[in-house]
Formats: structure tokens, sequence, C-alpha cells
């Protein structure tokens, strides 16, 4: 099934022209229709078709969301919550037109609690500019899925990341939201107690609904201790299935990693060209440990005892910072490293994930597909979570090699799914999974559904996501 052909949404020409003209008065400049500023609130990163609003609006309160929620809501039309454009399904795309709600200027950090380890923050505010703020405080935001995201935007996608091995995802890290819903009311999910048995837990019902079911503008957060010491490293290992094997005894000897990262040889052939990296064009483990300075140091030693178990070495580690810092740019900038494999082709962008007994398997089992379809597609991962991403290199221009690209995602999607795991480990449904929700969770679409026709019987926040027509 084509993309285009997925949930299309009516356009309410009528209501549209009346919330243009009503945001347009309420907001002067801080409301744009010009046809450049809408292309790139609902851009995308991969090769999904862009359908752009019909105008952004740049709130600076809670207040100014409501109003604009209740605007769209009185004329039926849809609203798209934005942050910085970094989701990899068309989360932010407009498929019945409407208005992208860009909170890039709620970026107002209102709280930290030291003692209490927690935060409260406008959902415009951005990782990095969060553990900037939080540096002499001791204290940092763990979760870091790689682009300098919006928390916001993370809660909405359930981001994880590198971390999350240790850290978790946004699920548990968010503490309470508040949020303005499809009518324009606004609430709050919950206080700062570390744990609570009151009523419905709506806190994870927002977190994951990618704007479909409220716009959210506060967050309170869980914050962590800065480690005393951390080292990093790299090792090389003869297979995939050799490394992701490794990774499986390290999770099950309770080694307290944060970070284990898997690169596959070609993978590790543009990041060695495009970073600069001195390691072996093979399958690698990225490494990193927090913890004290003993304690890291027996971390690294057990781990490279580990690998020499599964024919993988030597594990190069290092505490110094600045090492440090060079090795984890080039695994976050695995996405650009990637193009410089076929120059002019565009990637599309998709992960899955699977029980961590099963990862090995699953991994060795798409590089054969790969392979076997002579598709261009290098494979990185979050190993310890049994969470890895493809990135296929292909011509947008060639209908063939889009049709094989859709057929190797649904086969990679279909395998991970018939493992016991899941369509999309950390990037979301959005538009581009949407056919695959069913396979997973069967009825359970149907609860949702249920759930976004009590809370947005209009559908108008972010329709088109998430769940396929019905």
């Amino acid at each position: 099934m084509a993309l285009s052909d997925l949930n299309p949404v009516e356009r309410n020409e009528e209501g549209i022209a009346a919330v243009l003209g009503i945001l347009k008065q309420r907001l002067g400049e801080r409301f744009q229709t010009g046809e450049a500023i809408r292309a790139q609130h609902a851009h995308t990163t991969t090769y999904i078709p862009t359908q752009a609003p019909d105008g952004v609006a740049f709130p600076e309160t809670t207040a100014e969301v409501q109003e604009i929620v209740s605007a769209c809501a009185a004329h039926r039309v849809p609203v798209i919550a934005f942050g910085v454009g970094s989701s990899l399904e068309g989360h932010t795309n407009a498929p019945g037109g409407g208005i992208s709600l860009d909170t890039s200027r709620m970026n107002r950090i209102l709280a930290v609690n030291p003692q209490d380890l927690d935060c409260t923050v406008e959902p415009g505010v951005t990782r990095e500019d969060l553990n900037r703020h939080l540096r002499d405080t001791g204290l940092f935001f763990p979760i870091d899925p790689g682009a300098n995201a919006s928390l916001g935007g993370m809660a909405a996608t359930r981001a994880s990341g590198t971390n999350a091995v240790r850290y978790g995802t946004m699920r548990e890290n968010v503490l309470s939201l508040t949020a303005v819903m499809a009518d324009g009311e606004t609430v709050t999910t919950g206080k700062r107690a570390k744990k609570s048995s009151a009523g419905y837990d709506l806190t994870r019902l927002l977190i994951g609904s990618e704007g479909t079911l409220g716009i959210i503008t506060q967050l309170t957060l869980k914050l962590q201790g800065i480690p005393q010491a951390i080292s990093s490293g790299v090792c090389p290992f003869p297979s995939v299935e050799a490394a992701c094997n490794a990774v499986i005894a390290t999770i099950q000897m309770g080694i307290p990693v944060a970070r284990i990262e898997l690169v596959n040889a070609l993978q590790m052939r543009a990041m060695k060209s495009y970073s600069k990296l001195d390691y072996p064009e093979s399958p690698c483990l990225f490494v990193e440990f927090h913890g004290s300075d003993a304690g890291v140091a027996e971390q690294a030693e057990t781990f490279g005892m580990i690998a020499e178990e599964y024919s993988g070495g030597p594990f190069l580690w290092t505490s110094v910072a600045e090492e440090r810092t060079k090795l984890w740019k080039a695994r976050h900038d695995a996405y650009w490293s990637s193009l410089t494999l076929r120059p002019g082709a565009k990637g599309l962008s998709t992960d899955v994930c699977v029980p961590i007994s099963r990862f090995a398997e699953c991994v060795t089992q798409t590089e054969a597909d790969i392979a076997e379809m002579g598709l261009i597609a290098p494979i990185v991962g979050h190993a310890g979570d049994g969470n890895f991403h493809v990135l296929v290199l292909m011509d947008v221009d060639d209908p063939k090699e889009i049709a094989a690209t859709e057929e190797f995602v649904a086969r990679l999607n279909m395998r991970a799914i018939g493992m016991d795991g899941t369509c999309t480990g950390e990037h979301g449904i959005g538009q581009g999974k949407v056919g695959f929700l069913r396979h997973e969770l069967g009825h359970s679409v149907d609860i949702m559904r249920t759930i976004k026709q009590a809370l947005d019987p209009q559908n108008i926040m972010n329709p088109g996501k998430i769940l396929p027509a019905a």
C-alpha cells in the first residue's frame, strides 16, 4: 500500500478560511501563511511526501494554545503540534490541511528542584538547552535520541535513544504533563511525587500519543546526577551475530552499561570516512559505562572479557572527555555519514525492536534480506534494548526502488512482530507505520480508536496518524 493512500483526511475549506482569519487577527506576525514556512513545518526526513498546513502559529503561553485549539475546534480544523521537526514517520504532515502549532517560543525552564531530582519545562525546550541549564547543578536529563529534539516532541513520540538501556525512555522519565485537549480545555496529569495510585495514568496515555489526543504545554521531568566517572570505547567483532551475542551476554550478566550501540560493517565504513574514525571496518559495539572511577574500570574490563568469548576485541576504551565526545558524535552523525554511501540518494530510516534474546537472529536475517534485495542499507542499533535502525538509501524518483524499499520495510516490520517484538521501538507510528499497528496489537487498535473518539470526537488533533482507517 502506498503511503499516499493511507488515512486520507478531508479538507474543510470553509472552516480553514475562517480559522486563518481568526488567528491572523489574534497573533499578528506570529501567524504565518507563506509557502516556504508552511512547507518547512511539514518537511519529513524520509521520502514520505510533504503535506503542508495552511498556516503556522507560534504561541507563547498555554492560554494562547487554548485559543488556537478552541478556534480550530469551533470550525472543525486540524491542528498539528510541531517541535523541531526531527520526527521520522510523517508526524508533522497535514493531510487535511489545517494549522501547525509551533511550540518553539514556549521554551522556558520554569523550575529546577535539585533536592527532588526533577524540573518543569515548556515543550519547546530542547534536551541540549536543558542540560546546559542544569550543568552547574550536578544534574542532567539522560534521554538522548540523537537529534536535539524538543522535550514536548520527545514526550509526544515516546522518544528514547542511546541511554535508554540504563535510564529508560520518556515514558519512565516524565512525572506529569499539562496539555490542551481537543475541546480547548487544559488538563494536568499529575504532581511531582515520584509515584501515585491516584486514578488513570493520563501521563502515560499522552506520552506516545503523537499529538493525536492533546497538545503538551508543560512537562515535569525526572533528573539524574552526573556520574563521577564515564568511560567509553569501541569493540570490533568478526560478525554482526557475534556482536549481538556479546550484547545479550552483557545484559544477562547484569553489567550496568549506560549505552551499548551496534554498528554493522557498512555503517562503520561510512563512519570511518565521514567522522575520521580509526577503527576496523567491521561490526562494532560502541559502549559506555557510568559510575565511580573504580566501577567504570571494572565494568569495562568485564565487558572486554565477554567480547573475547565471542572473538571480539580488542576493546579500546577511554575516560578522556574529548575522545568520548568524538566517539559519540560519530554515532549521532550516523545518518549523515550513511548518505555518503550513495551520493544523491535519500534515506528512509526505519526501526524495529525485539526481545533481547531474538536480537541477533533478527539483525542477521535483516542483513540477509538487504543482500538478497540488492539494497544499500546500513544498520545501527540500541543493542541493549533489542532496538535497531535501518537506513535504506534509494532514488525517490524511481518507483521500482520505492516499491522495493516498502517491501523491505514491510518484511522487517513483520519479522519483528513475528518475534514478539514491535514495528517501532522509538520512531513512532505517524503515517509511515499505520499499516502495521493492527498486525502488532490486534483488537487493541479498536480500544485506541474508542479513546481517540471520546477525547477528540471531531478528529482535529493530528488526524491521519497512528490509527489505520476504519
